[in-house]
């Protein structure tokens, strides 16, 4: 039994309220079960009740067994003082508050619906399963569906928000410099992701400003605090690298501290992090004051154009720097600026929007359902239990859910394990 059952069972009256009593006989009648609250504090807020004849408003508190009231030390928290009602699975110990009056304890165990406890016990039987409601996920309306899928993109943005908006804090308000960091984590993708994001870090802003309208000095710079230009090479184009960020790193007192090794083992050479390092300094190369043309832009198309770049000369014909490859553009393709419009655009344009006040929300859900549906195995397993994606909107609310309420079995805060209960 969890406790957040019994919250489900309070919230939507899932019990015999024809005739409740306290444990002590006192008739209650329920006018209003309050607000969830799923902070500290005291479950519901601002519940009515008329008990023994008498109208309280006030704070309801929920556990399995009445005990866990002095478990959890609510008798000294003053939090806790306006509950007028204690709702228990099991009551076990009477409860007072501070000044020792009695808190009036409803016990559920013998009025709760069969059905709902039936269909609680389907949802979390220990049947080994890749989410809980996996047998009644194709069965769910679409329009139900699709609504908590787009509630779920946007808290997935108000989590990244949280993210950035402590990045914000860091580089003193700078949007460029967050926008830089942001952008070379996702350049480096899964697997070089963190490594790039600490190369970022370990630059001031201030020095991309100075350089980024020389290409050789900008690339060598991110090479070099990457790691990239330590060991002695035998090749042209690799000494003048060396050179020019010995220089650099001396004038600006550079620091690679903390920047974390890069990954080649099990990419594919278009993600070598050569390619990505290069194609990230030509974005730079290419657009001075991006953070704006970020924010000015509405499309896809837009996007489009700002992120599709090559590599400089030198990366065309290699992919390392120790073996010369056949001739070819490495240009940043289509699926690969959506990923950074989905990991970087977004998020940044919609903490932008929160914190200037500018609203961009209905912007910001046109270009999501512009983009293409992303593939990776949580889509993938959500698709094999029924056809749901249509833009990246649904495929970033199925990462989220899965991410934050499937693997915490979370089905009683999800518009889907929901569905399922209220069935019963």
């Amino acid at each position: 039994m969890q406790e957040d059952f019994l919250h489900y069972l309070w919230k939507y009256k899932k019990f015999d309220d024809s005739a409740l009593q306290t444990v002590k006989g006192e008739a209650i009648q329920l006018i209003q079960v309050g607000r969830h609250n799923f902070n500290s504090g005291p479950d519901f807020f601002n519940a009515q009740l008329n008990i023994d004849h008498q109208l309280w408003a006030g704070n309801v508190e929920i556990h399995i067994k009445a005990s866990d009231w002095y478990v959890h030390h609510h008798e000294i928290d003053p939090a806790y003082d306006n509950v007028i009602l204690h709702v228990v699975w099991e009551h076990d110990v009477d409860i007072f508050r501070k000044d020792n009056s009695e808190i009036p304890t409803l016990e559920l165990k013998d009025i709760v619906s069969k059905s709902a406890l039936k269909g609680y016990r389907q949802l979390f039987s220990k049947t080994q399963r890749w989410i809980n409601c996996e047998d009644d996920f194709s069965l769910i309306d679409d329009f139900i569906l699709q609504n908590w899928l787009e509630r779920l993109f946007f808290e997935r943005l108000e989590r990244k928000s949280n993210d950035i908006e402590l990045l914000l804090q860091a580089s003193k308000q700078d949007w460029e410099a967050v926008l830089f960091k942001l952008l070379a984590k996702n350049f480096g993708l899964k697997v070089n992701g963190d490594a790039f994001f600490s190369m970022a870090s370990s630059i001031d802003f201030s020095i991309i400003r100075k350089i980024q309208t020389k290409e050789e000095y900008l690339e060598s710079v991110l090479f070099g605090q990457s790691g990239l230009l330590e060991p002695d090479e035998e090749d042209e184009y690799y000494i003048a690298m060396q050179k020019d960020y010995r220089f650099l790193k001396q004038k600006f007192g550079l620091s690679q501290h903390h920047v974390a090794p890069l990954q080649f083992f099990r990419l594919r050479p278009p993600n070598f992090p050569t390619i990505r390092l290069s194609q990230l300094a030509q974005v730079y190369v290419k657009n001075q004051n991006l953070f704006s043309k970020i924010i000015e832009a509405r499309t896809a198309q837009d996007y489009y154009d700002l992120f599709t770049v090559t590599t400089s000369k030198y990366w065309e014909t290699h992919y390392t720097f120790k073996k010369s490859t056949k001739k070819l553009h490495k240009t940043t393709t289509r699926n690969f600026i959506d990923l950074l419009i989905i990991n970087t655009i977004i998020p940044v344009k919609f903490s932008y929007s929160k914190i200037s006040g500018k609203n961009y929300n209905e912007d910001l859900m046109q270009l999501i359902n512009e983009l293409n549906p992303e593939q990776n195995s949580i889509v993938k397993k959500f698709e094999s239990l029924r056809p749901i994606s249509k833009s990246a909107l649904q495929t970033q609310g199925l990462i989220q859910l899965k991410n934050e309420y499937c693997n915490y079995k979370k089905c009683l805060q999800c518009a889907v394990g929901n569905t399922i209960l209220n069935r019963f």
